[in-house]
Parts: C-alpha cells; structure tokens; sequence
C-alpha cells in the first residue's frame, strides 16, 4: 500500500538484497484529463542507489532519513532524464513538477514514487515521451508505461531501444489496443533470457535421436526433417498450452504465487532441461517437461501484465494480445533454429559444441540464476 515515507515514524530498511533475475524497471504512469494531466513515477531505490548512492552511510540498508536527505537530487536526476511534449517531432515541451515524495512495493523490493503535475500548452492530440533514465548505466532498463487518455490506456517499453515514443491521445480502436499488447509479448519472450534458454535446452535435441548400442550409448542425427519438426512441434504446443494456462489463470487472479518462487522455479526448469541433454532422463517424452514447467513459466509472463497495472477492463485483451505475442516471438525463434540445426546435425560440432557445450554453458548459467533467486544474492550482476 503506497504513503508517505513520513507515516512510518521510524528509519526503516527500504532495500532489500536485490532479486538478480528481475530486470531494471520503473513505472510510469500519465493520465490526460480534461483539465489537467496527472503522473506518477515508481523508481526503485536499488536503482536509484546505483545512480546517486542514497546508502551514505555504507550499511547495506536506506532508511527513510537517507531518501528525504536526497529527494531533491532524486528529483533533479530523474526528471533530466524524461521530457514529455505535446504533439510529435519538435512540440512544445510540456513543464513537470514533482510532488512529495511516497513509497510503494513492487515484487522486487522498494520503490520511491514521484507524484508527477504535468503542464502542456493547450490540448493536443499527441504526447511524446523522451525516455532516458539510466540509459548510461543499464541498457537494459526499461520504463513501463501506461497511458489513460480518452478512456482508453496504452502501454509501451521505454528504453535504449525506444527512447522516444509519440501517442495519439484520442480515443483508439480495441484493434490498436491489441496490437500494442501483441507487441509486447514478441518483446518480452525476445528479452526473456530464461525463457529463450529453456526453450533453445528443449530445441537443441530436437534434430538428434537418443541411440542405445550394446557399448556405449550417444546422440545421432535424426533421419528426416519430418521427424525433426514432429518433435519441435509437440514440444512448442506443449509449452504454448501450459503457459497460456497459467497466464490466463494469473493475468484474472485466480491464482497467486510468490515471485521469488516463481523465478526460482524458472531457472530450475532451464537448469533441468539443459542437464537433460547432457544425461537424458525424459528422451523422448520432453513435450511433457515442456509442458510441465511451462505451467511455471506462465506466471512469469503474467508478471509482465500485472506490471503494467492494466484496468480490470483491459485485462482480457491485454490477455489475448499479450499471448499471440509471445507465441508470434517463440515461432520466429524456432523458425530460425530449426533449419540450421537440422542442416548441421550430423557434424561433430553440433554435437559435441552445440548440443553438449550449449547445453553445459546454459546448464551453468542456469545454476547461477538459481542461487541468486533463492538465496537473494548477486553473482553475475544480471
């Protein structure tokens, strides 16, 4: 529940040990009313400690004291790094006051809120929103937007690979809704580290065979592309079932989990699917391990959703949109992967430096991202 650092009457830990797998975000928020425009801004105090160093005192925690000794700075740096201007290309800017500063708690930890008093020059059909914070110290940051103007909300990723984004501040279609949220699932399963690693851990074998020989046991190369593309085929539905489950199930709250769980579970499945290639154990029923963990890699995607603090009747389209996105972006990977691997399946270096050595490099990452999500601590820094 977000208040007023004030209310907590005592110097509290605000920055808890950082959750290695989540990535860097903050939360904007901008509604367009029609008398005055209204933002809010979620910046995370482990981020912001990176920046400006809000922990002067070198404990390892930053209390209340610390944050109103810096709100100012905070303030300054932030706003230097975000200009919104009415209309596209060189509109007017529009001017921005911050408010008292309040407190909220993501998933991963504390948050300083900026209250945002936004001031255009007369009404526009557009907003362009300049987006560069910590663009100089993690390029993979990203800004969270929502939109509500019109009745309507919009949602956009800002960040080094879209800093500037215009938008149409009327009313738009359920179509262009749509497409917004499609979009974002094709982003989030390309930027989805653990998720491409689980996916590639299932594909890797996919053009070989398991062989049993009386004297030694290894991988061959599968005989046909058919057979190839069966396999994949089951594994992809297998995992696009499993996980549009769970989303769903997420997305509408029907189900909640921890996320510390829930990302723990993740790089455990990676970790697993990667150890199979290695020393088979599932063979030829992995459509059934992809099935299985990605019941557990739904609620991740729902977390993204949930992120964005869609309105209640936004929520199945976001759904909908969001899911055909991550399938549209899983499908292109696969479209890729596969042809190349089958041409080169019977060469020894896919088997021994793709599928083995892949397979361990992933193994070993995964194992990583596992200690760091369930013991709280930060080995790689990513």
């Amino acid at each position: 529940m977000k208040r007023p650092f004030a209310t907590l009457g005592l110097a509290l830990a605000l920055l808890p040990p950082a959750q290695a797998h989540k990535p860097s975000d903050s939360y904007l928020s901008i509604t367009v009313g029609d008398a005055a425009i209204e933002g809010q801004w979620d910046i995370a105090l482990r981020d912001l400690d990176v920046a400006l160093g809000l922990d002067t005192d070198g404990n390892g925690e930053i209390t209340w004291g610390e944050v109103r000794t810096k709100h100012g700075e905070i303030a300054t740096y932030a706003l230097a790094r975000l200009a919104l201007r009415a209309g596209s290309g060189d509109g007017a800017a529009c001017g921005i006051e911050p408010g008292a500063p309040l407190v909220d708690t993501h998933t991963d930890g504390a948050y300083t809120v900026l209250p945002l008093a936004i001031r255009c020059a007369g009404k526009t059909p557009q907003l362009t929103v300049d987006y560069t914070l910590f663009a100089d110290l993690d390029p993979q940051h990203r800004g969270l937007l929502k939109l509500q103007a019109q009745g309507n909300t919009r949602t956009a990723v800002l960040g080094p690979q879209a800093p500037t984004q215009t938008f149409e501040l009327k009313a738009v279609s359920r179509w262009a809704q749509f497409v917004d949220y499609a979009r974002e699932g094709v982003w989030h399963i390309w930027i989805g580290y653990d998720h491409i690693l689980f996916l590639l851990s299932l594909l890797l074998p996919a053009v070989l065979v398991w062989h049993v020989g009386r004297r030694s046991s290894g991988w061959q190369a599968a005989a046909t592309f058919r057979a190839a593309f069966i396999d994949v085929f089951k594994i992809v539905t297998a995992f696009t079932v499993a996980h549009s489950i769970t989303l769903s199930l997420a997305t509408l709250g029907v189900i909640e989990l921890p996320s510390r769980w829930i990302e723990s579970a993740i790089a455990a499945s990676v970790l697993l699917a990667a150890l199979n290639n290695v020393w088979p154990l599932f063979r030829g029923r992995r459509w059934t391990v992809a099935f299985v963990f990605g019941l557990i890699h739904g609620f991740g995607f729902a977390s993204v959703l949930a992120d964005l603090g869609l309105p209640r009747e936004a929520l199945v389209l976001a759904l909908v949109g969001f899911n055909l996105g991550v399938e549209g972006g899983q499908l292109a990977i696969v479209a890729v992967f596969l042809p190349l691997a089958f041409a080169l399946r019977r060469s020894t270096f896919y088997r021994r430096v793709i599928m083995l050595g892949g397979s361990l490099v992933i193994a070993a990452l995964a194992g990583v991202w596992l200690a760091e999500r369930v013991f709280e601590i930060e080995l790689l820094g990513f």
